[in-house]
């Protein structure tokens, strides 16, 4: 296991490694290679060209490539300095830069959005989970039955119907209209717990409903597949009762799959939830990232896609350790 384990991380190390180098392919040498100036992307079009030979040299984008490349990896594990003539700006690590709208630093401006999206991210992962995966078991138990019927139809609605439409539709009913619910906000856990859920329990459950959809068409296509196996009649005719069978057996077969979807899904959402967080006006990383592209704002974009890289990597190989966990025979893969 820890050989497996070791094998997990150096990947992961390695696909980090990978993951700057195309960030910075796409931000920085990209534009060369069309025929832009990435000081223009920085600064904008309209800056005159004082402004711009002071970006270029400030950031050190007339240095060879493999220069800018090491300065750009080096600014993300131990920081950066920034020398703009006699001035020197220290930027401490993990440095993303420096927003050129708001000459704010990246990191904390992004680390500062980043709880509400983990909020919104991990309370609505937890309710598609329990509500994707138990749907799909109980559908699969009782297949062909008008159960089975009404929740796959209910699944299918929340896989057509788009989150913007869902959240704005929700809104309307149990906000505004029955006053069930409070207008969808965020305060910190730290600060009032309760709030905290009730702020964000609508996003939650509007979030979950377009994810607990397609997990319960999985669930139930894995349960039905793993119900037919031979083990699971051998297990029965042995006698052990149906809770132990459905349980320790067909729903842990089943597993593997799920936990790969949820791992990319829960990465993605948790480098931003761009629509959720637009729809109930949460100022996470989504609504960050939304607002840096429409404002042409890079550094933010490169943040945000760094931070959402990072979370992806990570997650899946969270999932990698818990396939060795579910099912020893990963681990002499």
């Amino acid at each position: 296991m820890l050989a497996y384990i070791i094998r997990r991380l150096l990947n992961a190390v390695l696909t980090l490694l990978v993951v700057t180098l195309v960030t910075f392919g796409i931000f920085f040498m990209v534009p060369k290679i069309t025929g832009s100036d990435p000081a223009l992307l920085y600064i904008g079009k309209t800056a005159d060209a004082v402004s711009v030979e002071g970006i270029r040299t400030k950031l050190g984008l007339a240095d060879p490539v493999i220069v800018q490349y090491g300065k750009f990896l080096k600014g993300l594990v131990v920081g950066r300095d920034y020398a703009n003539g006699p001035d020197v700006t220290h930027c401490p690590a993990p440095c993303m830069g420096y927003s050129f709208k708001t000459d704010e630093e990246v990191t904390p401006k992004l680390l500062g959005d980043l709880p509400v999206t983990i909020s919104l991210a991990i309370g609505a992962a937890v309710i598609w989970l329990i509500m994707g995966v138990g749907a799909g078991v109980i559908s699969a138990l009782r297949k062909g039955s008008l159960l089975d019927r009404a929740v796959m139809s209910t699944a299918l609605a929340g896989v057509s119907m788009p989150i913007y439409f869902t959240a704005l539709l929700s809104s309307a009913i149990f906000v505004y209209w029955l006053e069930w619910l409070p207008n969808p906000a965020y305060t910190p856990f730290t600060e009032n717990p309760v709030q905290w859920a009730s702020g964000l329990i609508l996003p939650w459950i509007t979030l979950a409903f377009l994810f607990a959809a397609t997990y319960a068409r999985l669930t139930r296509a894995n349960m039905l597949e793993t119900l037919g196996e031979d083990y699971i009649r051998t297990a029965r005719a042995k006698g052990l009762r149906e809770r132990s069978v459905i349980s320790k057996h067909a729903l842990r077969s089943g597993l593997t799959p799920i936990i790969t979807i949820f791992g990319l899904d829960l990465g993605a959402l948790l480098g931003g939830a761009i629509l959720t967080e637009t729809a109930f006006n949460l100022h996470g990383i989504g609504l960050q990232a939304l607002t840096a592209i429409r404002g042409n704002d890079l550094p933010i974009i490169i943040g945000v896609t760094l931070i959402a890289a990072f979370f992806i990597v990570i997650i899946n190989l969270i999932v990698d350790l818990l396939y060795g966990v579910i099912d020893p025979r990963v681990r002499l893969s």
